[in-house]
C-alpha cells in the first residue's frame, strides 16, 4: 500500500480527542472507511450514468423521467475530489519536507513510480480486452471498430485521451475506452502537482486557490473545457492542505456524530445537490461545475475526519466499502463489460436486448461480472503491483540519485512486462 493510497486515523498534527466515543470502521490498509464510501457513490453514480445507452437501450419511462431532473455523470468529479485530496495529503508535505532540490527530485520520482504502478497494469490490460473485443465481436459491433479503438488506446497510452475525446465527442465514434478521459487528467496531474509545488513555494495555497476561483464560473460549454475541468481536484489539494492546520479541526461536524437523522440528511442533500447539478433538463446555476466540484470537496471533508460522520459502522457500509476498494476496477471495466453482457444476451437467443422485459436479466448479468472480474482484478493485478511499484520506489528513494536515475529505465522495462 502506498502513502498516496492510504490515509491514516488521525488528522496530520492534531491528535485524536480523548474519549471519542466513535471508533472509525477498520479498513485494510489504513484507509479511511467513509473515504472508500465515497469512492463507492462516486463509481455507482458512474454506472447509473453510463447503463443508459451502453446497456440499457430500450425506453425506460421511470428512469427517463429521472433522469430529467437528476444525473449521475458528476461521480466522476467526486473521485476528482478524493484524489486531490488522498494524494496531496501525504505528496505536499513529504516535498514540502525536501531538504534540497535532489530530494525533491528523489521524492517527485518515486512519487511517479507508485502511481505508474498503481494505475497502469489495469489500466493497459483493459485496453488490450477492449481491442481484442473489437476485433472479435463480429456482426454485433457494439465495441465500435478496431481502428477505432486502437486510436482510442493510443490516446489512452499517451495520456491525452482527454484531449481526444473534446475532439471526437458528438462528432464521430470515440471508442470503448472513452472513460480513460478522466484517467489521462489524473495522470496528468499526478505529473504537474510536484512542479506546480516546486514553482509555488510558499504561494501554493494562494495559487491553487486563485485557480479554482477562475474556474469556478466558466460555463465549460466547449467540449474541451469539460476534459479539463480541475475544479475538484484542485479542492481536494486545497483541502489536504488545510487538514494540517489547528483550525481544520475547528470545522469539524460534531453534530453528525450524535445524529443520525443528521448524517443521513447531509449525505442524502449533499448526494442530490451533486445529481440535480447535472442535470440538462435543471436550470439551476450556469456555474454548475464550479458548485458540483464544491459541494464534492465538503463530501470529502466531512469523510476525511475518519469518524465515521457520512455512515455508522454497519453491515452495509462495509459492502460499501469492499466496493469503494473495487472502484478503480469498476471504472476501467464498466463499459465494455456492458458491451459483453448484451453480447452475450446476442448469443442466447439471436439478438440484442431490447425491451423491458429484459431488464432483469441484462442487470444481473452485468452485474455478476462487474462484481466478479473487479474482485479478480484487485486481487491478481491492483493489489500485488501496487504492492511491487512501493517496494521499487522505496529502493529508488534509499539509493542514492545518479544510481536512482540509472534504475529508471529498468524499473519502466519492468513496468512493460
Amino acid at each position: 500500500m502506498t502513502a498516496e493510497d492510504r490515509i491514516g486515523t488521525a488528522s496530520p498534527g492534531v491528535a485524536v480527542r480523548p474519549g471519542a466515543e466513535i471508533r472509525p470502521v477498520p479498513v485494510a490498509g489504513g484507509r479511511i472507511a467513509d473515504i472508500e464510501v465515497l469512492r463507492a457513490i462516486a463509481i455507482i453514480f458512474v454506472l447509473i450514468h453510463h447503463a443508459r445507452g451502453n446497456l440499457i437501450t430500450w425506453p425506460t419511462p421511470v428512469f427517463d423521467r429521472l433522469y430529467s431532473y437528476l444525473q449521475f455523470w458528476p461521480g466522476v468529479d467526486l473521485f476528482f475530489a478524493i484524489s486531490g485530496f488522498v494524494i496531496a495529503r501525504s505528496l505536499v508535505p513529504a516535498l514540502r519536507r525536501s531538504e534540497n532540490r535532489t530530494a525533491f527530485i528523489k521524492t517527485t520520482i518515486a512519487f511517479w513510480i507508485r502511481r505508474a504502478w498503481r494505475l497502469l497494469p489495469s489500466a493497459w490490460l483493459w485496453l488490450a480486452l477492449i481491442l481484442i473485443a473489437s476485433a472479435a465481436s463480429g456482426e454485433t459491433g457494439l465495441f465500435g471498430s478496431f481502428r477505432t479503438n486502437f486510436e482510442a488506446t493510443i490516446a489512452a497510452v499517451l495520456d491525452v485521451a482527454n484531449f481526444r475525446l473534446a475532439s471526437c465527442f458528438m462528432q464521430y465514434p470515440c471508442g470503448s475506452s472513452f472513460v480513460y478521459w478522466s484517467l489521462s487528467l489524473e495522470e496528468q496531474f499526478y505529473i504537474l502537482l510536484p512542479i506546480v509545488i516546486l514553482l509555488a513555494g510558499r504561494r501554493l495555497t494562494v495559487s491553487i486557490g486563485i485557480f479554482v476561483v477562475v474556474q469556478f464560473f466558466i460555463p465549460r460549454i466547449a467540449p474541451i473545457l469539460q476534459m479539463l475541468r480541475t475544479d475538484a481536484l484542485l479542492l481536494g489539494v486545497l483541502l489536504a492542505i488545510w487538514s494540517s492546520d489547528a483550525t481544520y479541526r475547528l470545522c469539524e461536524p460534531l453534530v453528525l456524530k450524535r445524529s443520525g437523522l443528521a448524517r443521513w440528511a447531509v449525505l442524502i442533500m449533499l448526494l442530490a445537490g451533486i445529481a440535480a447539478l447535472g442535470s440538462d433538463d435543471l436550470h439551476i446555476v450556469q456555474f454548475r461545475y464550479g458548485m458540483i466540484a464544491l459541494l464534492s470537496a465538503v463530501l470529502v471533508m466531512i469523510a476525511s475526519y475518519d469518524q465515521d460522520y457520512l455512515w455508522r459502522d454497519s453491515q452495509v457500509k462495509r459492502v460499501f466499502i469492499w466496493i469503494g476498494s473495487r472502484s478503480y476496477g469498476l471504472y476501467l471495466m464498466h463499459v465494455p463489460l456492458y458491451y459483453v453482457t448484451r453480447e452475450i444476451w446476442y448469443r442466447i437467443d439471436g439478438r440484442l436486448p431490447s425491451s423491458r422485459i429484459d431488464d432483469l436479466g441484462i442487470l444481473a448479468t452485468a452485474a455478476a461480472l462487474l462484481l466478479l472480474l473487479s474482485e479478480i482484478n484487485f486481487r491478481v493485478i491492483e493489489d500485488p503491483l501496487r504492492a511491487r511499484g512501493a517496494r521499487i520506489a522505496r529502493r529508488f528513494s534509499e539509493r542514492p540519485l545518479h544510481h536512482s536515475i540509472a534504475g529508471i529505465t529498468r524499473t519502466t522495462d519492468l513496468l512493460v512486462k
